[in-house]
């Protein structure tokens, strides 16, 4: 597939210094990360970007890497928050929610709440409280942050008070009692865990909508979610320097939102149907990416190169593991771990030799797997990757430093 820019998008980048060379050349090669950065930001700098960075129409931001070094770019203020605004307010399935008001209640990483009370706090002048407050955690009129802790399963029962009281505080706001939770997966099922534990779903009112948004969700998580709330649970997939590509329907479909957008899909390795992801995006005005390398990886319905029938955002490409069968992305092994458990809530395979492996496990119940279970998850994830694997149940796996889990661990 050749994702050559259209007539009107090269009109569109045609006095951005980055894109010169392939200008005169009449061909776009792939984009990667390292070409984005080299010479930044005067290799992006035009006249309309200098003024737009004077005005406060543009500014300076990090991407928000996961396990892997982090990018500056350039957009409009509210970026990201707008691409999810609009995907909230046309989604099929909940627009409703969007379209009554209902306030949305962000349970995510700590660093997202800090960077709230930084911009907050940065915007009256003072310099940020050590502790948030409910009003230094405001984003806009719509959208509050709960999480003051790295890592959520040690989340204190005053801790998960205070943000149940913070959801009753937003929720009064609608007049049927509505809220929308936006939420990392992993977050919103650590609430539910310590919820149950303590004995608080008198507290917790259901929200009218939730959405995941900010890491991978395995198999296991979306299940459990599933089990614990009757509204729909929908999946963005999107970046910080894109915006939202791809949402789910309540059922698990995904579909394409990409206005200003087109996708290709490139295989990762020769005959592998796990593809990588090849954007190329107008959609932010002052840093348009043309066949830019996302380092997103998917599988597809039927295997082929086809972007509208992504089944799976499986992981990272740098995040890939090397079988003597071919490459295995996150969502290949947590596929494998959600068809021999579903019991296993965060896993993390270590890679202890050449040959060997370790899979690292905790349970929404807190036990270890029964001698069935166990046997099955260990045979099935040394299929998968070609070691000698054995699994080992743990109470706790710590988050990483970004506030999200690293599936591969060792560095591999």
């Amino acid at each position: 597939m050749d994702g050559q820019p259209t007539a009107e998008v090269i009109e569109q980048i045609r006095d951005i210094p980055i894109y010169r060379e392939s200008l005169a050349k009449g061909h776009f090669p792939i984009l990667d990360k390292p070409e984005i950065a080299r010479g930044f930001p005067e290799n992006w700098m035009t006249p309309r970007l200098s003024a737009a960075l004077e005005a406060g129409e543009a500014e300076f931001v990090l991407s928000t890497g996961t396990n892997h070094a982090r990018m500056q770019i350039i957009r409009p203020p509210y970026f990201l928050l707008r691409s999810y605004y609009q995907l909230w307010r046309e989604h099929p399935d909940i627009a409703e929610t969007w379209e009554s008001g209902c306030r949305r209640v962000s349970l995510t990483t700590v660093l997202a709440t800090e960077h709230v009370a930084r911009v907050n706090a940065a915007r009256s002048g003072v310099p940020p409280r050590p502790v948030p407050t409910l009003d230094d955690r405001w984003l806009d009129e719509r959208t509050c942050y709960l999480n003051l802790r790295l890592d959520p399963a040690l989340w204190e029962r005053d801790e998960v008070v205070r943000m149940l009281a913070e959801i009753r505080t937003a929720r009064q706001a609608h007049p049927r009692g509505w809220y929308h939770l936006d939420c990392s997966g992993y977050h919103l099922a650590h609430l539910v865990r310590k919820v149950s534990e303590w004995g608080l779903w008198d507290d917790f009112p259901p929200p009218a909508s939730i959405i995941h948004a900010y890491e991978y969700t395995p198999v296991n998580v979306r299940r459990f979610l599933h089990q614990h709330f009757a509204c729909p649970v929908i999946d963005l997939f999107g970046s910080t320097e894109l915006g939202y590509l791809y949402y789910s329907d309540q059922r698990g479909t995904y579909w394409p939102h990409l206005d200003e957008m087109s996708v290709e899909l490139h295989p990762v390795a020769p005959e592998s149907t796990i593809y990588e992801l090849i954007v190329s995006s107008v959609r932010n005005p002052f840093m348009p990416l043309i066949r830019y390398r996302s380092g997103d990886c998917v599988r597809t319905q039927d295997g082929t190169p086809d972007p509208s029938k992504i089944a799976q955002f499986c992981g990272r490409q740098k995040e890939l593991l090397s079988t003597p069968h071919g490459p295995v992305a996150q969502g290949d092994l947590d596929r494998c771990i959600g068809a021999a458990s579903s019991q296993v809530f965060v896993h993390q395979l270590h890679l202890t030799g050449d040959a060997e492996a370790l899979l690292a496990y905790t349970t929404f119940n807190g036990a270890p797997l029964g001698d069935a279970e166990a046997a099955a998850l260990e045979h099935g994830v040394g299929e998968l990757t070609g070691r000698r694997c054995r699994i080992e149940h743990r109470a706790h796996i710590p988050i990483g430093r970004s506030g999200k889990y690293a599936w591969l661990a060792n560095g591999a």
